[in-house]
């Protein structure tokens, strides 16, 4: 099954902090059928502090989270609740050592995007892994960034990707927000810190803070659950996320520059 995960459907708040979730735009949950809001619960998604909201036919849950129908069908209860910082999905790439190129098209991003994505793929290229990054100027990508429709732009959302395939490939499209630096402020390293959470699932990473995402999100404690797709524990990382540590894969951020910390890079290099 291919388990897709949307990024961040940030929205700016008065605090300065981006979250994970619009409060006045989300969807009601009444909205949602019985079997539908109940299978996400049973999932272990919060669909309370979270509402889901409608996307690309399917549903964004925990803000983060892309769900069809389908996938809603087929998967089973959260296995577990995680006690531990860095977590990956069950499936990762494979075929390694592997080149994964990278393209974003100019038509459709500015200057500083091309810009933050040389600067997301040069700080996993820093880690000598045995996962690289290219970016390339044809479409015949690994993985390709496409912009948002404009609706849902002024939703909130800042984009959108997806975890590893069972064939071992990277998740192969990230669709982005084109309106970061004009809209929201951020800086090419703000972007860049997007681009590469975006990476990090596409090559099987989970929240930092999945667990509980009021870590760096806020609000009530809340679960995004295991589910199928797993959330397993990477040795040698923390036993409990922290905003101050500004993981690059936390759930939520302010916008900020996020390059790896130290126990990014012990989950990166445990991994690749």
């Amino acid at each position: 099954m291919k388990q897709t995960l949307s990024f961040l459907c940030l929205l700016m708040l008065a605090s300065g902090v981006f979250y994970s979730c619009q409060d006045s735009q989300d969807v009601d949950p009444s909205s949602l059928n019985a079997a539908e809001r109940n299978k996400l619960i049973s999932l272990g998604f919060d669909v309370v502090n979270h509402v889901p909201i409608r996307f690309d036919g399917g549903y964004l849950v925990e803000g983060d989270i892309y769900l069809t129908p389908t996938d809603l069908a087929t998967m089973g209860p959260a296995k577990r609740v995680a006690a531990v910082e860095q977590y990956s999905t069950n499936q990762l790439v494979t075929g390694l050592p592997r080149t994964v190129t990278v393209y974003i098209p100019t038509s459709s991003f500015s200057a500083a995007y091309v810009s933050a994505l040389d600067v997301a793929i040069s700080r996993y290229n820093a880690e000598n892994l045995v996962l690289n990054f290219q970016r390339v100027t044809t479409s015949n990508a690994t993985i390709v960034f496409t912009r948002l429709r404009k609706g849902e732009e002024r939703q909130g959302i800042l984009g959108s990707a997806g975890f590893p395939t069972s064939a071992g490939n990277p998740y192969g499209q990230i669709k982005m927000s084109g309106i970061l630096e004009s809209t929201y402020g951020l800086s090419v390293n703000g972007i860049a810190t997007i681009m590469a959470h975006e990476m990090g699932h596409c090559v099987g990473m989970r929240h930092t803070d999945y667990y509980d995402r009021s870590v760096s999100c806020g609000g009530a404690a809340s679960n995004e659950g295991a589910s199928t797709v797993g959330a397993n524990l990477i040795p040698g990382t923390p036993a409990t996320a922290t905003l101050a540590a500004k993981s690059w894969m936390l759930a939520c951020t302010d916008g900020s520059d996020r390059p790896f910390n130290n126990d990014d890079k012990t989950a990166l290099n445990y991994l690749y």
